[in-house]
């Protein structure tokens, strides 16, 4: 399915109609730009890579720009494929608009990189509960506990849940309700948990489960 490359603006939030708030995520959606249209008989699969935002050309190696060149720009700042059984139907240049795929009431998966937290303990990092702070306990209140295995077999087994970097990966948060489309200014308003910081790049895309969301009315903004 297609979708779209955004940037995370921020949040804020919309009235419905009885008075009540909804809490929404603000992204700046499109317009993308149709960069090359991959084909079953060239490439082995059909596909569509979308091009968005504008980065600073000499920070772009000459055969990345001549590859973005053919859709009229060479400064995008990112480019993602798209698997689409009808990417023949898009030629290479042409804009690829929010209202013609977004509309209010859909249900939306958005991925992005989730925000870096550095290096943490186990209580931040996996909700331990840390030691008891009385009776001789010292030095170890946020510590994991024991982690070894006497001496069979004499290692930590890989999985094992320490402390270590957190954040910073990238994550999917499905099922997210599109509350507000507004086209003449490339935002979409989305409601739920998206992943990243502001500022961030994310991408939207219909979502894969099909689930059926609630209906956020669009009067009183």
């Amino acid at each position: 399915m297609l979708g779209l490359i955004g940037k995370k603006l921020g949040m804020t939030q919309r009235f419905e109609a009885g008075g009540t708030f909804v809490p929404v995520t603000v992204i700046e959606a499109g317009p993308c730009t149709v960069v090359q249209v991959r084909t079953r008989d060239r490439d082995g699969y059909d596909a569509l890579q979308i091009g968005f935002g504008r980065r600073r050309e000499k920070n772009l190696t000459k055969a990345v720009r001549g590859h973005m060149a053919k859709a009229g720009r060479a400064d995008f700042a990112k480019l993602i494929e798209f698997r689409l059984d009808a990417a023949g139907e898009y030629q290479v240049g042409q804009d690829v608009k929010l209202d013609s795929l977004f509309q209010a009431g859909d249900s939306v998966d958005v991925t992005g990189t989730s925000k870096g937290k550095g290096f943490q303990g186990v209580m931040k990092r996996h909700h331990f509960s840390g030691h008891k702070a009385t009776h001789g306990t010292h030095e170890s209140f946020r510590g994991p506990g024991s982690v070894g295995c006497r001496s069979y077999p004499g290692r930590i087994f890989k999985g094992k849940r320490m402390d270590g970097q957190m954040g910073q990966v990238r994550r999917t948060t499905q099922n997210l309700a599109v509350v507000e489309v507004r086209p003449e200014e490339n935002l979409i308003l989305i409601r739920g948990a998206v992943p990243g910081a502001t500022g961030d790049q994310v991408m939207v895309r219909p979502s894969v489960k099909r689930k059926t969301v609630r209906r956020v009315a669009a009067q009183g903004a």
